[in-house]
């Protein structure tokens, strides 16, 4: 699933990890149900809610298509569940 791009760590996304919601940006062709469910098949949690919102894209040109554009989704977990961080591997 290409849905979710990254995880966002701003101070409003660190802010909300205390009241278990998770940030991250998604692909603006993405579906809530798409997103809702790739995240509780891959990380064995349980949503109950999801906000997002459209952000504006950089002012690029590309051929006949003007900016890109991707939305950020706010994902809130059922009390008692957590989305464990990834952790870079050393070389």
């Amino acid at each position: 699933m290409n849905g979710i791009k990254y995880a966002v760590f701003t101070d409003k996304g660190i802010r909300l990890l205390g009241k278990n919601q998770y940030t991250s940006n998604v692909e603006s062709g993405s579906t809530r149900t798409e997103i809702k469910h790739w995240v509780e098949l891959f990380f064995g949690v349980k949503v109950i809610a999801m906000n997002s919102h459209q952000l504006p894209g950089k002012g690029r040109r590309m051929r006949p298509i003007m900016g890109l554009h991707y939305r950020r989704m706010i994902i809130t977990l059922q009390p008692g569940y957590s989305i464990p961080p990834l952790r870079k591997k050393r070389t």
